[in-house]
């Protein structure tokens, strides 16, 4: 593996300090590119959402123009990668062992590795733990994972794939790592961002290639659903056949159309 680090590429025994507040207080952000036999996916949409989450951090404003220069060196490393992930981590940098920020300035880290297509269908499960949509952090990308951590251990260990989360206030928010649509009555819904969901880069896309419905949904609505599907950086449509103990079919027929949609759109345009 190759990794760029502030500026230099390096291999896996690259290093940060372990003063790094990304690591003593998980103050950072970060950003996983979808990479298809070499080329990564959608970059100017994941960079820009990168800056509106270190913005709200209150992180420095992440150098654009840098950060390509390291996924290009990584890129150019790394030419065989047939299907992985890039990931852009945006750390507070050398800072002292509490929450104030040092003066260093940040730590940018850029890798690449390949990794299995998923499945074609899953399943998810839903957790007894609920998203803050009025979080400091809520619709941020940041690096304290912890949550999400617990999360999906929770819901592999009853036979899912991914975790779903409430918010607050009992409406169905988001995955661990992923947007989710469900069809009512024919129609394709997806929870509002107000729900404190992420503002996923493939959740925009298909919005604006197939379109939905933003609104809330009662948690409890996600058994009623007649097709659900996940949206994420590598996942990009993936249908659900099972929520908890419920089975459905999957993929469904707007599912079917979406993924076909997605598939087209992506394939004609890799930076959309």
């Amino acid at each position: 593996m190759r990794i760029w680090l502030n500026g230099a590429l390096q291999d896996d025994q690259a290093t940060v300090s372990p003063l790094d507040h990304g690591l003593t207080t998980g103050d950072g952000v970060f950003e996983t590119i979808k990479i298809v036999h070499g080329r990564p996916f959608a970059v100017t949409k994941h960079l820009e959402r990168l800056v509106r989450s270190a913005v709200g951090l209150g992180l420095p404003e992440p150098e654009v123009a840098r950060i390509e220069e390291g996924i290009a060196a990584v890129v150019k490393a790394e030419p065989d990668i047939p299907f992985g992930r890039l990931r852009i981590t945006y750390t507070g940098g050398v800072s002292p062992l509490s929450s104030d920020r040092g003066t260093s300035g940040p730590t940018i880290v850029v890798a690449a590795q390949a990794i299995q297509r998923p499945a074609p269908t899953s399943t998810i499960v839903t957790v007894p733990w609920v998203r803050n949509e009025r979080s400091a952090v809520a619709g941020l990308k940041t690096t304290s994972y912890a949550e999400n951590v617990r999360a999906l251990a929770y819901a592999k260990e009853r036979g899912g794939s991914e975790a779903i989360f409430a918010n607050t206030v009992g409406n169905l928010c988001e995955g661990t790592g992923s947007n989710i649509f469900c069809v009512y009555d024919g129609e394709l819904v997806t929870p509002t961002l107000e729900s404190g969901a992420l503002a996923g880069v493939t959740r925009a896309l298909v919005l604006a290639w197939f379109g939905a419905v933003e609104r809330d949904v009662p948690i409890e609505r996600l058994y009623e659903a007649e097709e659900i599907f996940l949206t994420s950086t590598t996942r990009d449509i993936q249908a659900i056949h099972r929520v908890d103990d419920h089975n459905l079919p999957a993929p469904g027929k707007i599912t079917t159309a979406v993924a076909e949609v997605f598939k087209t759109r992506s394939a004609e345009d890799p930076n959309p």
